[in-house]
């Protein structure tokens, strides 16, 4: 069975107003996945507080105290980084983590054979020191940690295909050999990270594949990306998890980003990754929000993935 993390606490972090990454994108994400069935269908992850040691399984404590501090402070944004906070978005960031490792503990632990977790704020752009992007903590990065820690899982690969790169995640896992980071992403845009000679160093030399595109990309590059690249060096890898940074400002008509996916891409593109995970993980795949600003476009993508993680 498919888990599902969807919960209204995701919509307390108020960007504000005309900001992109806002409220509207989860209650547009909770209307389609109720209206299509999946709510019914799926099993329901409820979502927890993650510990403040298992934040610091990725980012420095002092950036956790931080973060805390600018909240609590009343800030607008984040001392470290462009990420617009309001009175209870360390609470919604704490929570979002604690409901992605939930997620995990689900796929590991046989009551679920994958997930997908509709939180907020989203997490591939934070660094171990440094919010930046709309995100706070990384969770996808925080879930890999918790995999190995709690579950004994020797290798975890990080699959992104957001528009934007996951410099977060790149920067906590470029010198590791035990999680292998692959993303497609335009490029020039923002962070303005991410080119095909940044493959990791020390223990993670190859453990780190960038495949940047210019605009207007669309399935053709991409899809070849996945089945030449990306899915062989998972066959290399042998994961005992794979995780998605499953942003969909990669679609069609979103407002910050140029590449042409459309529904039944992101369609196929799942379709592949759970065949890898059939193969060389039982099944373990947790996908977890990132970007998608077009709200009706993120609508549609988000369904026609958890239908296809359905199954």
């Amino acid at each position: 069975m498919t888990a599902l993390l969807l919960d209204p606490i995701y919509q307390q972090h108020d960007t504000g107003p005309g900001h992109p990454e806002s409220i509207q994108r989860h209650v547009a994400i909770t209307k389609a996945l109720t209206e299509a069935g999946i709510v019914a269908k799926a099993q329901s992850i409820t979502p927890r507080a993650a510990t403040v040691d298992e934040i610091a399984l990725c980012h420095d404590r002092p950036y956790i105290e931080t973060a805390k501090h600018d909240v609590e402070a009343g800030f607008d944004d984040l001392s470290t980084g462009d990420t617009s906070i309001c009175p209870k978005s360390y609470d919604v960031a704490i929570q979002a983590v604690g409901g992605v490792l939930n997620a995990v503990d689900a796929v590991f632990g046989g009551n679920a054979k994958n997930a997908f977790c509709a939180v907020r704020p989203p997490g591939h752009h934070a660094r171990p020191a440094q919010g930046m992007g709309f995100c706070l903590f990384n969770n996808i990065a925080i879930a890999a940690r918790h995999a190995q820690k709690q579950h004994g899982a020797q290798k975890v690969a990080i699959v992104d295909w957001d528009v934007h790169h996951g410099n977060g995640t790149q920067d906590i896992f470029y010198e590791d050999g035990s999680v292998l980071f692959a993303s497609t992403h335009q490029s020039p845009l923002y962070p303005f990270t991410g080119h095909a000679n940044e493959t990791g160093s020390g223990k993670g030399q190859n453990c780190t594949l960038n495949l940047p595109f210019p605009a207007r990309t669309g399935m053709q590059d991409i899809g070849a990306a996945f089945t030449d690249r990306i899915l062989p060096a998972i066959d290399r890898f042998k994961p005992d998890l794979i995780l998605i940074s499953a942003g969909f400002d990669s679609r069609i008509e979103d407002p910050l980003g140029q590449f042409r996916l459309t529904d039944d891409d992101f369609v196929a593109l799942t379709r592949l990754l759970l065949e890898s995970a059939a193969t060389h993980c039982q099944n373990r795949l947790v996908s977890v929000l990132e970007g998608g600003y077009n709200l009706r476009g993120l609508a549609s993508a988000v369904t026609s993935h958890v239908q296809t993680l359905l199954g």
